[in-house]
């Protein structure tokens, strides 16, 4: 194999744009921007909240077999596997994969209304629903990627799968990904990994950040406010601790921030409360910062817990206060390095496509791969898009096609690297 640089990455990515069958495949996008939208509106009107993903699963898979992939199967943690035809790597093809994916799942509860509408705005069409852009547009642009290639009988070099997978939102916690490398006879194969999510195509999640998030409960045996006065209360043991924990010194560098994100509990306000519970969301791009954060809040929630106790004088009648802390989502912190191989292709598919690469830190399901040492980017599919994680978000198909190009060069090139490992 010869040896990897920039020169050479742009060498093989113009070699791979002036093939007939990639020009085919540039010509349907070019004249089905009506078809990719018509599959994003009708997926949006799906609701797919994280443990909710199934209906949106089913409908993948159909069009995966609508657009002539084949080995279609839903896992068991709900993710939808296609892959491309490739009979010209023979019946018992072992060898790399390189997986192009895009999570199912959005923010919005079930209940939510989906009503998408496309408009034409300024002579684009624009899609207004929730997930129009996170992440139906990065679902439409794999399908979009999958088709081109499929109708112009590409024939990359190794084993292209295709990959709707649940769980990447909030409490979902990467779970679709995890299960997917999960899969040792499969994960074993993965060379490189290209994650579609949102929109846009001036930048690259090369950085994965990592998070940690907590529930803290406390539980007291409660009691009416003032005939069992003295009695333990969960509520003042918890905002003790989250005071402790809130004043925590953070490092600038690795950039480390903490949030408290919800607290609940009580009955009255004339009643001790018998539980109270919060949430709490700890991210770092460094893995040893997270871990002391961790020791942090468990420190604080036992000295708070104790010490809310020791003050009891009634504490022999009425009992005491305990906690549990318990792990709800865990992002493990992870960078692709400068020099990798799949950041050096897609530099040189922008510099093809006079794009700009914009290397940036995120939370994607590339966290995963990028933690076990394969090479993964996430990028966006094309497009414009806005008022991500609200009822107000939208998505435009300006330039979509610009996007869609730059993801089909990453991946040809990127599977053309992997079948010379």
């Amino acid at each position: 194999m010869p040896p990897f640089s920039r020169t050479y990455a742009f060498s093989r990515v113009t070699t791979i744009a002036a093939q007939r069958p990639v020009h085919a495949a540039f010509a349907w996008m070019h004249g089905n921007p009506k078809t990719i939208m018509d599959w994003q509106a009708e997926l949006c009107g799906i609701p797919a909240p994280p443990f909710g993903e199934e209906a949106r699963g089913h409908w993948l898979a159909a069009r995966f077999l609508e657009i002539g992939l084949e080995k279609i199967r839903i896992d068991e943690a709900g993710n939808v596997l296609g892959y491309l035809p490739t009979p010209h790597l023979g019946a018992e093809n072992t060898g790399p994969i390189v997986v192009l994916s895009a999570h199912l799942d959005t923010v919005f509860p079930l209940e939510t209304p989906l009503n998408p509408v496309v408009r034409n705005v300024d002579g684009n069409d624009r899609l207004d629903c929730p997930g129009a852009c996170d992440n139906c547009a990065g679902v439409a642009g794999m399908l979009a990627v999958a088709k081109a290639i499929a109708t112009s009988r590409i024939e990359p070099p190794c084993t292209l799968l295709f990959v709707g997978n649940v769980g990447e939102e909030g409490e979902g916690d990467l779970r679709g990904v995890r299960h997917l490398y999960g899969n040792k006879s499969l994960a074993g194969r993965i060379a490189a990994h290209i994650v579609l999510d949102g929109a846009g195509a001036d930048s690259a999640v090369t950085q994965a950040l990592g998070s940690r998030r907590f529930q803290v409960s406390i539980s007291g045996p409660g009691g009416h406010s003032f005939t069992d006065a003295g009695t333990p209360n969960p509520i003042a043991a918890l905002a003790t601790a989250l005071a402790t924990i809130a004043a925590t010194t953070l490092p600038d560098e690795p950039r480390t921030t903490l949030n408290l994100g919800t607290i609940h509990g009580g009955t009255s306000v004339n009643s001790i409360p018998e539980s109270a519970a919060a949430t709490i969301d700890f991210r770092s791009t460094s893995a040893e910062e997270l871990v002391r954060l961790e020791v942090a809040l468990h420190r604080a929630v036992e000295d708070a817990v104790d010490h809310w106790n020791e003050r009891s004088f009634s504490m022999r009648a009425r009992g005491l206060l305990t906690f549990s802390i318990s792990k709800i989502g865990d992002r493990p912190a992870a960078r692709l390095p400068d020099d990798s191989p799949i950041l050096e292709t897609l530099r040189a598919v922008d510099r093809h496509l006079g794009l700009q690469t914009g290397a940036r830190l995120g939370s994607t399901d590339g966290n995963i791969p990028l933690s076990r040492g394969v090479a993964a980017i996430s990028l966006g599919a094309g497009g414009e898009g806005g008022g991500a994680h609200t009822l107000r978000e939208w998505y435009s198909a300006r330039d979509r096609e610009t996007g869609l190009r730059r993801v089909l060069l990453l991946t040809l090139a990127v599977s053309e690297w992997a079948a010379d490992l």
